[in-house]
C-alpha cells in the first residue's frame, strides 16, 4: 500500500474548479482557463505522502520556484502568469500560489544528473550504466560524472515510483525531436542552475522538471529547482563514497526508518506522525537552501 495516509478534502473558491490533487499540490482551474496551482506543506515519503506537514514548506518551494524561474528565463519560458490570489482564495494561499499558463505538457519526467547516486547509483552497481547510458568504472556514491547526463523518467501516479526510462522510448513516445529538444532543455537548465548553485557553495547532484508545450514554444512548469524536486548537497561536506548530508526531506527518512518510528516500510501500514523535532529539522533545511541559493533572508 502507498498513497496518502488523510487525503485532504480540497478547498471551495467560486470561480475555481478543483482539477488534481497531488503529493505536495492542489491544482485549480479558473474561469479564464488558468491553471491556479498552490503548493500546501505536505511531505511526501516512501511513496506515502505523510499525515504531517512541515511549515512554511508550500512557500519555501513556491518562492524558490520563482528565484529560479527568473535565473533561467532566457534558455527557457516557463508557465508563471502572475502570482495574484484568486478572488476568494483562502489567505493562507499567499506565497504558495502560481497562477500558470495552460500547456499541452509532455509525459515525461525530464531528469539530470552531473553526479552519480540514489537510482542511478542502483542502476550503475549492477550494470555500469544509468538510463542505458554508458559510464566509467570506478564511480561511487557521490561521484561527479564526466558531464551531465540525460535521464528520463516515465511520470508515475501518487504512489507509485517514477521509473527510469531510456532515452531511445522517450523519442518513441514523443517523437525524435521532441525528444532532442528536452534532452537539449533539460541539460542547458541544468548547466545553468549547477554553476549558479556552486557559486554559493551548494552542489546540485541532480534535479527533475516538467515541461509542456505552448503552441510550438517548449515550455518549463511545475516547480523547479527545489528540495522536492533536487538534490543539493553543501560543497564544504561533499565526500565521494558515502551518502552525502543534503537540503531535503532527509531528516524525515532518517527517522522514518529509525527504530523511534515504529514502521516497518516493507508493511501495508501507514507512517506515522513526524515528531515536533524532526518537524522542526526539516523546515530548517528548507528554508536553509533558500536562503543559501538565493542569498535572501527568509520571513
Amino acid at each position: 500500500m502507498s498513497g496518502f495516509v488523510e487525503k485532504p478534502e480540497p478547498v471551495q473558491v467560486p470561480g475555481l474548479i478543483h482539477l488534481h490533487t497531488g503529493k505536495v499540490r492542489d491544482l485549480y482551474r479558473d474561469e479564464a482557463g488558468r491553471l491556479v496551482m498552490v503548493a500546501s506543506d505536505r511531505m511526501s515519503a516512501y511513496d506515502w505522502v505523510l499525515p504531517t506537514e512541515i511549515p512554511d514548506k508550500g512557500r519555501v518551494l513556491t518562492q524558490l520556484s520563482l528565484w529560479w524561474f527568473d535565473q533561467l528565463a532566457d534558455l527557457v519560458p516557463n508557465h508563471v502568469i502572475g502570482t495574484d490570489l484568486p478572488a476568494g482564495a483562502p489567505a493562507d494561499w499567499e506565497g504558495r500560489t502560481l497562477v500558470c499558463k495552460s500547456l499541452e505538457m509532455v509525459p515525461v519526467e525530464c531528469v539530470a544528473r552531473g553526479y552519480l547516486t540514489g537510482s542511478g547509483l542502483a542502476e550503475y552497481q549492477q550494470t555500469r550504466t544509468v538510463c542505458g547510458l554508458a559510464l566509467p568504472e570506478g564511480l561511487v556514491d557521490g561521484s561527479e560524472l564526466p558531464a551531465p547526463i540525460f535521464t528520463p523518467a516515465a511520470k508515475a501516479a501518487v504512489g507509485e515510483h517514477d521509473e527510469n526510462v531510456s532515452y531511445e522510448e522517450v523519442a518513441r513516445q514523443v517523437g525524435p525531436e521532441t525528444a532532442a529538444l528536452l534532452r537539449q532543455s533539460t541539460l542547458a537548465v541544468y548547466s545553468r542552475a549547477r554553476d549558479i548553485a556552486r557559486e554559493r557553495g551548494v552542489i546540485l547532484a541532480d534535479t527533475k522538471f516538467e515541461f509542456g508545450f505552448e503552441g510550438d514554444q517548449l515550455v518549463i512548469a511545475d516547480e523547479v529547482l527545489t528540495p522536492d524536486s533536487s538534490r543539493f548537497w553543501p560543497a564544504d561536506q561533499w565526500q565521494p563514497g558515502r551518502a552525502q548530508p543534503s537540503y531535503d526531506k532527509q531528516f524525515v527518512r532518517n527517522w522514518l526508518t529509525s527504530a523511534a518510528s515504529g514502521w516497518d516500510r516493507t508493511s501495508e501500514q501507514p507512517p506515522p506522525a513526524l515528531p515536533q523535532e524532526i518537524v522542526d529539522a526539516t523546515r530548517a533545511k528548507y528554508v536553509e537552501a533558500y536562503e543559501r541559493i538565493t542569498g535572501l533572508s527568509w520571513s
